[in-house]
């Protein structure tokens, strides 16, 4: 076994572990990042379409330009990385257990290094997010070949260069199974229908247009996918509609095709997390982090999609800033001072991060769980409202964020018992 020490360990090496990880290594502590995959990246390097980068650089990049920018980076500091490195276990010492200094160990496996135990200082998690899958949303029917996830679908053509099928019916309308009814029909498959069961899309308004209208691909909505045939392939699927939250079942008609692609969520990875004592959130299946992104667990920091799904990839970069700022904060030995609590009130899903800090600069995201043009953000501290922001148009798939800096709070009054509230109405 060998022995290591760094003063931080990233786990993953997509864009939300390399941004961390350059910021922690700008401030001249010693940094490794753990990546499963024999290169960094994460899902970028499947994602070969662009719309990436407007906001972190500033310019329209795809998947793996934007991944270069950021490994370029890393290439060129002092960041030790392992790759085809599974973490397979994270713990706090216990005979440290009670210091905020504790040291946090790793145990980890490689095939060229074989097992590496490592103590560090701080953590970062950046897992990110895996896909559910058929077995996660219980279709009925056989279980013949031809049924992947849109994800894994991306990766065939993008990296592998196979074509699943030849005619496709997408179940769930999230950003990835968009992008790929795109791409099926680009490489000259007919993409027969993407099958919603909400009464709204999931994915981004403008993967709506560009993905499925500039194809002239039906999009059926409050519709369920209630069973899938064939033997040995998908022959076809059978849809039914739905009204008032109820199926339908006079309705219901049959869709043929022989493959279908997945696109019906994705969660958060979290089971090292939870091995390691983190406390969930519910609504987001990640971490529960305060205003620092730090968890429960003190010294273990959490960013991107590991903890909560983002809708852009600029998001996720500029949250892990945020994280690995935080994490040298918290090396040189700072530490939150009094934070409020915050929540999500109505037509609100949830709100990250769980604290604010009055004394700083806060960038709070969450989302809505109604879909509505000329909403209105309401901020209430202690069930009074402070301050109002007007939305122009809200829906669950698009992700919501505000600043909220000390000049907001100067007039406030608040104690450690007080509750900061986000609503939409």
């Amino acid at each position: 076994m060998k022995e290591l020490q760094y003063d931080s360990v990233v786990i993953g090496a997509g864009a939300a572990g390399m941004a961390a990880a350059l910021e922690l290594d700008a401030a001249s502590f010693s940094t490794a990042i753990i990546e499963r995959e024999e290169h960094l990246g994460g899902i970028l390097m499947q994602c070969i379409h662009n719309g990436f980068g407007l906001h972190e650089f500033k310019e329209e990049l795809t998947g793996p330009e934007f991944a270069g920018r950021l490994i370029d980076r890393v290439a060129a500091s002092g960041i030790t990385v392992y790759t085809e490195t599974t973490v397979t276990s994270l713990r706090t010492e216990a005979s440290q257990a009670d210091s905020s200094f504790a040291m946090k160990e790793l145990f980890c496996v490689s095939p060229q290094l074989g097992v590496l135990h490592i103590r560090t200082r701080a953590v970062v998690l950046a897992m990110g997010c895996r896909e559910r899958n058929r077995g996660n949303v219980r279709i009925p029917g056989s279980r013949p070949a031809g049924v992947y996830t849109a994800g894994l679908a991306q990766r065939l053509v993008n990296i592998e260069g196979y074509i699943p099928g030849k005619e496709v019916v997408i179940i769930g309308s999230g950003d990835i199974g968009l992008i790929m009814a795109r791409r099926m029909s680009w490489v000259g498959c007919k993409v027969k229908a993407v099958v919603e069961i909400m009464p709204y899309p999931a994915g981004l308004t403008r993967n709506i247009v560009q993905c499925l209208r500039d194809f002239d691909i039906p999009l059926y909505l409050s519709c369920q996918t209630t069973a899938i045939f064939g033997n040995n392939r998908v022959e076809g699927v059978e849809v039914t509609p739905m009204e008032d939250g109820a199926l339908v079942p006079e309705k219901k008609f049959r869709i043929d095709c022989d493959t279908v692609l997945l696109s019906v969520g994705l969660i958060p990875e979290n089971e090292l997390s939870r091995e390691a004592g983190v406390v969930l959130n519910t609504a987001t299946n990640g971490p529960q982090v305060d205003s620092s992104l730090m968890t429960n667990v003190e010294g273990v920091f959490a960013c991107g999609n590991v903890l909560h799904v983002h809708d852009l990839v600029d998001w996720v970069a500029e949250e892990a800033r945020r994280a690995g700022i935080q994490a040298v904060a918290w090396l040189k030995g700072n530490r939150p001072g009094t934070q409020i609590r915050l929540k999500a009130g109505p037509n609100v899903r949830y709100v990250n991060p769980g604290k604010l800090n009055p004394q700083g600069e806060n960038k709070i995201f969450m989302r809505s769980m109604i879909v509505k043009n000329g909403a209105v953000l309401e901020l209430r501290l202690d069930n009074q409202v402070f301050k109002t922001i007007k939305q122009n148009h809200v829906q669950p798939s698009e992700m919501i964020n505000v600043t909220i800096g000390p000049k907001d709070m100067e007039k406030l009054r608040f104690s450690t018992e007080s509750v900061m509230e986000f609503s939409i109405s």
